[in-house]
């Protein structure tokens, strides 16, 4: 089971740099041309960027599969809590970051007509979806806004020396 020893850097995410990232992804699916019917946001870390590409969509119809994995750091084992059916064709898969794959096969396998669409990707995770803005190193542990307070940090320079 990976731990959070495998993570040796942090890409911390601002309010305003998700919203950015998520309005850049949103003109990545409008530029394909494609009438999109409905966003299924992979809970929980796709419903923020969910409401915003709805919103610059124009999509109304907004849905959810609910997949449990993450505690904390670590990912643990994979708990479906609330799954769709229907192929998905003209759907879009949102989610906030596609990590090791593992959720997104599950929720392939679910809809897998749909195009998977994530804000930000690791290697491992990158075939998996079909559309992604910001790529991220595999050991990289990206702070959500919604897992994070501003506080003071110290500069890179003396963690170095710390170590």
């Amino acid at each position: 089971m990976p731990s959070k020893d495998r993570y040796h850097r942090t890409y911390p995410v601002s309010w305003d740099q998700l919203h950015r990232d998520s309005r850049a992804l949103s003109w990545r699916l409008l530029d394909m041309g494609r009438k999109w019917e409905r966003i299924v946001a992979v809970v929980r870390g796709g419903l923020v960027p969910a409401a915003v590409i709805a919103r610059e969509l124009d999509i109304h119809f907004v849905d959810t599969v609910c997949i449990s994995s993450y505690t904390i750091r670590d990912q643990g084992e994979m708990s479906v809590l609330k799954k769709l059916e229907g192929g998905g064709r003209n759907w879009l898969i949102i989610d906030d970051l596609v990590d090791t794959g593992k959720t997104a096969r599950m929720v392939r396998q679910m809809l897998p007509e749909a195009h998977f669409a994530t804000v930000y990707s690791k290697p491992d995770g990158r075939p998996l979806v079909d559309t992604f803005v910001t790529e991220v190193s595999q050991d990289t542990w990206i702070l959500f806004p919604w897992d994070s307070e501003v506080q003071f940090v110290e500069p890179l320079v003396q963690n170095r020396h710390e170590e």
